[in-house]
């Protein structure tokens, strides 16, 4: 017995939420990834325009690639 690999689904990322404390992503699989801000030096230090001034390519294309702030 075999398995392919083409017919493994990975979830992607739906939704992402930056709150003062916390990042979350909602997954394609109805899964929610919270995770302390604190985690993520630059993000805890930005402002909330910059905070939710970011991009993913992951959310569009569904490539995973990252795409970095816009700007």
């Amino acid at each position: 017995m075999s398995i392919s690999a083409d017919k493994i689904e990975f979830p992607h990322a739906e939704t992402v939420t930056i709150t003062e404390d916390t990042l979350s992503v909602d997954l394609s699989d109805g899964r929610t990834i919270s995770v302390p801000l604190a985690w993520f030096p630059r993000l805890l230090q930005s402002t909330p325009d910059e905070r939710n001034s970011w991009r993913d390519s992951c959310l569009t294309e569904r490539s995973c690639r990252r795409a970095g702030p816009r700007g």
